[in-house]
């Protein structure tokens, strides 16, 4: 069965440095008309680096929403129409200073579909050679090192709240039991 909703026309009501919202007006598959908040974002990139030794490079940084520090895996925002390997290259680089041999597609996943048009792209990072960090002005991070052992072991124990952070680790955890 086909559960496609029309959208019959829809007002933007914010427009911030990073996210539209709108509210559209939909025609459901049932022919009721109902409303859709959308949240219109650019996506993103998620990096996970693991090293040589099968330690990850990840950040903790103070998340506002939640008012806490959040361990994660490297990431950013993509800018409208940029390649996300692009993204990936430069998120790296900034948040960790590394620079990768090989970036592994490991799939997207859409982070909240139920009103956002967020996309993230996750990436694994192996080959990593060391440089200087260099964060956006107002990103504040530390970067820390963990086995990916105990990682994938912090994401079972609900120790990582982070979504894409999830994804990433549990898809790596497949692919490096692969090679």
């Amino acid at each position: 069965m086909d559960f496609t909703e029309k959208r019959i026309d829809g007002e933007e009501k914010y427009k911030g440095v990073i996210v539209r919202v709108r509210l559209d007006r939909v025609q459901l598959c049932d022919g009721k008309m109902t409303k859709r908040e959308v949240v219109e974002h650019p996506g993103g990139v998620c990096i996970l680096p693991v090293d040589e030794n099968g330690d990850c490079t990840m950040v903790r940084q103070f998340r506002y929403p939640f008012g806490k520090m959040l361990l994660e895996a490297p990431a950013g925002k993509l800018e409208y129409g940029e390649d996300p390997l692009e993204c990936a290259v430069r998120e790296l680089s900034e948040e960790t200073g590394f620079q990768a041999d090989e970036l592994i597609p490991m799939g997207s996943m859409c982070t909240s579909p139920g009103f956002s048009t967020e996309r993230l792209y996750l990436y694994l990072a192996l080959g990593l050679h060391a440089g200087k960090s260099h964060p956006d002005e107002g990103e504040f991070l530390n970067v820390e090192k963990i086995p990916f052992k105990k990682l994938t072991e912090m994401v079972m124990n609900d120790e990582i709240d982070d979504g894409k952070t999830i994804a990433a680790v549990l898809k790596a955890e497949k692919i490096l039991a692969a090679r």
